[in-house]
C-alpha cells in the first residue's frame, strides 16, 4: 500500500487564548527511551518508551491521559504553541511535521521530536468499523468533513488513537521537513518506508498510481523517512510537499504499489 503525507499549515499563537485553545507540546523530560539491543541484540532497533513510577518504569501517558489532563502536569510548561483546532494537530502529528502560522502572519516551522510509544491506530478505521462514514470517505478530507459535523464526538474518537506526537521548532532556513535522515525532504521525491526492511538512505523504485486515479506515477525516489503507520516490506508513504494542494493529494492517496530497492553490485543484503 502506498500512502501519502504532506506538510500543513496550521493557524497559532504562543500562548493560549480563547481562540487557541490546543497544546502542540515539546517532548517531555519524563519520557524514557530503553534502547533493548544494548542489553539483548537479538532485540537490536527495538526501543520502549516510559516513565519512571518510584523504581518502576512504566507505559507513558497515552492520548486519552494527556488530552484529559491526567498527563498534563508532566507536560505543564512543555507548550510550544496553541492551536485553534483539534482535528488540525491530530493531523499535525500524524504527517510528523508542519508550519504554524501566528498572528502577526510570521510562519513558524515544526517537526518530529519524540513519540509517547503507544501503537498508532487509524481514527479513520475506527469511523468505517462503527459506521459513522463509508470506506471510500475516509480519507483525511473525509474524517475532517466529519468532524465539522460532529464537534461534541471528536475527543472520543481521538481517543482511539493512543498515540501521541511530540514536536519541536526548526530552523526557518530549512527548505523542507527533517526527515529520519535529518536532512530535508524533497517534493514527490521522498518517501517514508519501513527500515526493518527497506534501508534509509536507499534508492526505491515507486510503481504506483497518481490518487483516486490510474494514471501511473512510475519514479525513482529516496527512503528519507519512517512513520509510526508506515510498517511491512511493501508499504510507503509519498511526501507531497507543503500546503493545500499538497495535502489535498496525500488526503486522498491509498493506492497499491510495487517497490524495487536498488543496491550496488556486491552490495546486495543477505537473505535468511
Amino acid at each position: 500500500m502506498i500512502t501519502g503525507y504532506y506538510e500543513p499549515l496550521l493557524k497559532g499563537s504562543r500562548s493560549k487564548t480563547p481562540r487557541f485553545q490546543y497544546p502542540l507540546y515539546a517532548a517531555p523530560n519524563d519520557l524514557l527511551t530503553v534502547d533493548l539491543g544494548g542489553v539483548y541484540p537479538q532485540l537490536k532497533d527495538l526501543r520502549l518508551r516510559g516513565r519512571l513510577q518510584g523504581k518502576r518504569i512504566v507505559p507513558y501517558y497515552n492520548r486519552a491521559e494527556i488530552d484529559a489532563g491526567t498527563g498534563a502536569s508532566a507536560l505543564m510548561g512543555n507548550e510550544l504553541f496553541w492551536v485553534e483546532n483539534a482535528i488540525e494537530l491530530f493531523f499535525l502529528q500524524i504527517q510528523g511535521s508542519g508550519r504554524i502560522e501566528l498572528p502577526d502572519g510570521q510562519q513558524v516551522k515544526v517537526g518530529y521530536a519524540d513519540q509517547n510509544g503507544h501503537p498508532y491506530m487509524s481514527i479513520g478505521k475506527k469511523l468505517v468499523e462503527t459506521g459513522e462514514l463509508k470506506l471510500e470517505e475516509a480519507s483525511m478530507q473525509g474524517i475532517k468533513t466529519w468532524a465539522e459535523k460532529n464537534p461534541d464526538k471528536i475527543n472520543r474518537l481521538l481517543e482511539q488513537n493512543p498515540s501521541y506526537v511530540f514536536l519541536r521548532e526548526l530552523p526557518d532556513s530549512l527548505s523542507a521537513p527533517l526527515g529520519a535522515l535529518g536532512v530535508p525532504l524533497t517534493n514527490e521525491y521522498s518517501i517514508a518506508v519501513d527500515p526493518r526492511t527497506i534501508p534509509l538512505g536507499a534508492p526505491v523504485f515507486l510503481s504506483t498510481t497518481y490518487p483516486n486515479d490510474s494514471v501511473p506515477l512510475n519514479r525513482l525516489m529516496l527512503a528519507q523517512d519512517t512513520g509510526g503507520a508506515i510498517k511491512g516490506a511493501v508499504r510507503a508513504d509519498f511526501f507531497w510537499g507543503f500546503g493545500e494542494t499538497a495535502g489535498a493529494q496525500a488526503g486522498k492517496m491509498k493506492q497499491q504499489g510495487r517497490l524495487w530497492v536498488l543496491f550496488p553490485k556486491g552490495g546486495e543484503p543477505t537473505l535468511n
